[in-house]
């Protein structure tokens, strides 16, 4: 018989109630502390990239902010506009990364518990930061079939943080 509320036998057993509802805390308790660690290690992701000749290395967060760039001397015999060129594309294909490293710490720390969240975080990331190499193929592709014949560097460029993204969460 179930009680009005569909709590059923639990409204007769008050200890067995209090033990779900304790074991259910336990297991949030846990996924919380999962998702703490995994948190706290995103915010700890760096990655770098260099450029072909290695005069312009860019390094970035999670959250695909630059922590550093570095340009050599051969940097400075580049025109200002190549430079410039060179600095963002750099930084894209360190940026082009950060899916694939969140999606590591997500599933060592969360693991296959909750793949919905981790799968709306990692597309997330990837349509905020993808691939320059990959977007340079599809053009040329493109421009193939278009009979254009030449190829250029994609002018597309992933959209900008939302600017109250201050913690380096990626989510």
């Amino acid at each position: 018989m179930t009680a009005p509320n569909g709590l059923g036998d639990l409204m007769r057993d008050p200890d067995e109630a209090a033990a779900r509802i304790d074991a259910w805390a336990q297991g949030f308790a846990r996924k919380a502390e999962r998702y703490r660690a995994a948190q706290e290690r995103t915010e700890e992701i760096r990655l770098t990239s260099a450029n072909t000749d290695g005069s312009v290395k860019v390094t970035v967060r999670a959250d695909g902010s630059v922590t550093d760039l570095e340009l050599t001397g051969r940097a400075r015999s580049m025109p200002l506009e190549e430079l410039s060129s060179q600095i963002l594309t750099t930084m894209r294909r360190a940026q082009a990364g950060i899916a694939e490293r969140v999606a590591e710490v997500m599933a060592e720390e969360v693991g296959d518990e909750d793949p919905q969240t981790r799968s709306l975080v990692v597309d997330n990331l990837r349509s905020r930061f993808p691939d320059p190499d990959a977007e340079e193929d599809e053009d040329v592709e493109a421009e193939a079939e278009a009979g254009a014949g030449e190829s250029r560097p994609s002018s597309r460029r992933p959209p900008a943080p939302e600017p109250d993204d201050e913690d380096n969460n990626p989510w």
